[in-house]
């Protein structure tokens, strides 16, 4: 009979706070004009290829002032004055990621483009396919028309 594997706690490795590494606040001692990733992207800002400059402690953390927070949970800060506008995509890349996502939505057997990517490596095709049923209309986008002739 097989022994069952005793999941091992990961190791946190305690290191003393000093000044030689980036400053470190807690979550409800942030001062003004430091900001998190999200809170930059919920702005339509990005770090302007600028490094942090404080560190966000985890909720675990604030119990123990003394030692610098190194768990995975902790989020940098930037500044919002370094902070700069968003790159917006050219019409050609939009244009590549729209082909791109047609080719994972688009079934090979009835041509028809859903709102969401297809089992395609596991099935090959969608589910109304597979099951031969049809598929309800809200799911696919409608085939564009074959001919824009009036006549």
């Amino acid at each position: 009979m097989a022994r069952t594997r005793r999941k091992r706690r990961r190791e946190i490795k305690r290191v003393p706070r000093t000044d030689a590494t980036l400053p470190e606040h807690d979550r409800s001692a942030v001062p003004d004009g430091l900001i998190t990733r999200r809170q930059l992207r919920d702005l339509n800002l990005s770090p302007g290829g600028h490094d942090p400059v404080a560190v966000l402690r985890c909720k675990g953390c604030a119990y123990q002032p003394e030692w610098s927070c190194t768990h995975p949970t902790r989020g940098w800060l930037y500044r919002v004055d370094l902070a700069q506008p968003k790159r917006t995509p050219t019409l050609a890349q939009e244009r590549a990621l729209d082909r791109a996502m047609a080719a994972r939505q688009t079934c090979p057997e009835c041509k028809r483009r859903y709102h969401f990517c297809l089992p395609l490596r596991t099935q090959g095709c969608c589910n109304a396919c597979n099951t031969g049923r049809e598929p309800t209309p809200g799911t696919y986008i409608d085939p564009p028309a074959k001919h824009l002739l009036a006549a």
